[in-house]
């Protein structure tokens, strides 16, 4: 079984995969984050790599991205 990421790069990865799909989807982090009912700085946090966040946050940003949560981890490469 391969070793997982280091936890500073995992969350480096979930942010940008977040970033990635907010910027497709052409909304502002305000906007993701209103819609994720998450506070614009955690969220501006979660992108930079900054926060390491709980999986019901994740479950949160995902629908507001309107993606399944496997669909970050997959842009992630896990």
């Amino acid at each position: 079984m391969a070793k997982p990421p280091p936890p500073v790069e995992l969350k480096r990865r979930i942010g940008q995969a977040i970033q990635g799909l907010r910027q497709d989807l052409g909304i502002s982090q305000e906007e993701l984050a209103g819609r994720a009912d998450v506070h614009r700085t955690y969220l501006g946090d979660i992108e930079r790599g900054n926060r390491n966040p709980a999986l019901i946050n994740i479950c949160r940003i995902a629908a507001a991205l309107e993606v399944k949560p496997s669909e970050l981890f997959r842009r992630m490469g896990l």
